[in-house]
């Protein structure tokens, strides 16, 4: 497969997951054709430089790949610059990306899966985002790969065409919801995507994705997704940036090749309702729920 595209990773303070991500993505086919761009971002607090050293470190000795470079930052970005900036820089030279995030796992097929789909796609302007991740769906007659208007950030891919029409302005975007949209946004009330947008608008979080979701959504643009996840998210322990200690969001990697990809450019009714119901009843029981606060909150408490 010839003119594959780049790959960024974006990696922080966390050694351990930095090093298991990069084994994953070092046994996939096509790494050793790929080049792999690692944009390490600089501490925030003194208590950061000595793990952000350490994964810098590791970063110089990374192999198995047709090239590998170290961007590193002298000031802090955090990871929404981090991975705007990084990925408008590889798609205005490429004009393609594919993106990574330091706590994801991905089957040796997530590469040649991207590369495929970003050749078959290029020039279909509905399609604008390409995700590895999927939830463990309960429909399992679904296709191998299907369209949907969410757009999942574990592990992704985009072309120029698509990337030039992010938008990073909250008040640009919320202004364009009414509650139709809001409603069909929230995947039928059933994700609080809706409400994200709201927490970003109010500074509590500083959420990329949740803006590229908007942006593409805003657009009528779809999303290629595969049935069984080709990656498994490792930062729901509690040390990721937006990350609490979750279970609901495991999966197991698969280890299938991706042979079949849609023909129509349609959002998969049946992979929706897949999607709405593993949303709808993703959270358990009442008394899950709040076990699972309970040890959020005593994580949170150690950790101080």
């Amino acid at each position: 497969m010839q003119n594959l595209a780049p790959i960024a990773l974006f990696v922080y303070n966390r050694p351990d997951h930095t090093r298991r991500t990069l084994s994953y993505l070092q046994q996939n086919v096509l790494a050793e054709e790929s080049r792999l761009f690692i944009f390490s971002d600089a501490p925030k607090t003194e208590a950061d430089k000595a793990r952000v050293d350490q994964v810098r470190q590791l970063a110089k000795t990374v192999t198995g790949f047709k090239a590998v470079k170290v961007i590193t930052r002298t000031e802090n970005f955090g990871l929404a610059k981090s991975i705007i900036e990084g990925a408008t820089q590889l798609v205005n030279e490429y004009g393609k990306v594919i993106v990574f995030e330091d706590d994801l796992l991905s089957s040796p097929y997530t590469l040649e899966y991207f590369n495929e789909a970003l050749s078959k796609y290029a020039n279909e302007e509905k399609v604008m985002h390409i995700g590895a991740y999927m939830f463990d769906l309960p429909d399992k007659t679904l296709p191998q790969t299907f369209f949907h208007h969410i757009a999942t950030s574990w592990g992704w891919a985009t072309w120029a065409r698509a990337w030039k029409n992010f938008e990073p302005d909250i008040d640009t975007l919320l202004q364009q919801f009414d509650a139709e949209k809001k409603h069909r946004f929230s995947v039928e009330n059933t994700m609080n995507f809706w409400k994200q947008m709201q927490e970003f608008k109010a500074g509590k979080n500083n959420s990329w994705a949740i803006r590229w979701y908007a942006s593409i959504f805003l657009k009528g643009g779809l999303s290629l997704n595969p049935s069984h996840s080709l990656v498994h998210n490792i930062g729901h322990d509690g040390t990721g940036v937006h990350s609490n200690i979750e279970h609901m969001y495991q999966v197991h990697i698969s280890r299938q090749p991706i042979k079949q990809f849609p023909t129509i450019i349609a959002e998969d009714k049946k992979a929706h309702r897949a999607i709405r119901t593993f949303l709808s009843n993703r959270k358990g029981t009442l008394l899950q729920r709040g076990m699972r606060l309970i040890k959020q909150l005593k994580v949170k408490y150690l950790n101080k």
